[in-house]
């Protein structure tokens, strides 16, 4: 993003800001009543949470365990513990686990990629097992694993009993901490995640869809799971990318197949209506400084930050620059200087911190005499 389309750049040691002469009416309304147990709606790129509901109430996961079990696999694949070439022996667990299957064959070697595939398009819950006790020796040491990548990622309020989902009392999750899950693989793992949008897989000859029907309805949804047991209702994580823009939902204890499809629905297009991401990129700005050799300095952001608005509010944002009211030498390379603020009709809607992309030496002793007299 270039500053050329910015209504107005400022800068100051105080956050004030000239109000746009154009009038302009935002209404974004509430976010839509979904009859589910728990709900979110996040924005992927700046992480920030459009609507939701008890989204962190402690949920059973269902098959959205396997979000987590794919992550660790994941993981160990890239880490080179674990190959998609990897011959898995089919042991007498996976094969009798009750649920959703893939059809694997008790004794047989599966290829670890297949197994990959048939938990996360059929969501076979031997495929799991198998995988599990290949990474692992065995799925309770394999669970030890999911509960600590999931507090590397900052799931709080999440425990794993079982590489499955099948019921366990010990078992849960919340909505939060599954769209945490599924931005993190979206992000940590793009040449596997496509596979979630994939409809269809066939093993042993069986062919079985892909059970987010979003995919067929919605060609802007790509991923992610969906889970089903008694005690935990009907829940579907899903993404979608549309007007440059992805949303990551999660649905919670929702009543049906259909509700869990037409909630997600309702929720992902309730954020593209009302909302849009901005990403600001290599933004760079001189800026005084004080008692120093030079007389500005060169500022910046750190990589690429995202921020949502509300729809069409950025082109009628401010932009500021809010300096530390400190600013002087010396100031080394990497110093947090200040902040670009987004305002919007004198209300900040959004803060990127800026840091200093150069040294800033201090000045010598007489130089600053003569700044501080004015000469």
């Amino acid at each position: 993003m270039k500053f050329s389309s910015i209504t107005k750049l400022l800068i100051t040691s105080v956050a004030t800001v000239s109000i746009n002469a154009q009038a302009a009416i935002f209404i974004t309304p509430k976010s839509p009543d979904i009859n589910a147990a728990a709900y979110t709606v996040l924005d992927y790129n700046s992480g920030k949470t459009l609507a939701s509901s008890n989204p962190h109430e402690k949920r059973a996961p269902a098959s959205l365990t396997k979000l987590m079990t794919a992550y660790v696999v994941f993981q160990l694949i890239n880490d080179g513990r674990a190959s998609l070439d990897d011959e898995v022996r089919i042991s007498k667990k996976a094969w009798k686990t009750g649920g959703s299957k893939s059809f694997v064959e008790v004794g047989k070697n599966i290829k670890l990629e297949i197994l990959l595939k048939g938990m996360i398009i059929q969501s076979g819950n031997d495929s799991a097992v198998a995988l599990a006790e290949h990474i692992a020796g065995t799925e309770g040491t394999f669970a030890t694993y999911m509960n600590e990548y999931a507090r590397e990622l900052g799931m709080k309020n999440s425990r794993f009993e079982n590489a499955s989902g099948l019921p366990h009392a010990d078992q849960h999750t919340t909505a939060a901490d599954m769209a945490i899950l599924a931005a993190a693989t979206i992000r940590d793992f793009p040449q596997f995640y496509p596979w979630y949008s994939q409809k269809e897989f066939t093993y042993h000859g069986i062919k079985q869809r892909n059970r987010n029907r979003l995919l067929w309805s919605d060609h802007t949804v790509d991923g992610l799971k969906t889970g089903f047991t008694k005690k935990a209702g009907y829940n579907l994580v899903a993404s979608a990318n549309r007007v440059n823009m992805r949303l990551v939902s999660v649905v919670l204890g929702s009543t049906g197949t259909e509700a869990r499809t037409s909630q997600t629905q309702k929720i992902l297009d309730y954020g593209f209506r009302f909302f849009e991401t901005q990403t600001l990129k290599d933004f760079t700005k001189q800026v005084p400084i004080s008692s120093a050799t030079e007389d500005m300095l060169k500022v910046g952001s750190v990589g690429e930050a995202s921020f949502t608005l509300a729809r069409g509010q950025f082109k009628l944002s401010d932009q500021v620059i809010q300096l530390n009211s400190d600013l002087s030498a010396p100031i080394s390379k990497g110093d947090k200087i200040g902040n670009l603020l987004i305002q919007f009709e004198g209300k900040t809607t959004a803060k990127i911190p800026l840091i200093a992309l150069e040294d800033a030496e201090q000045a010598g002793f007489f130089s600053r005499m003569l700044e501080k007299v004015g000469l």
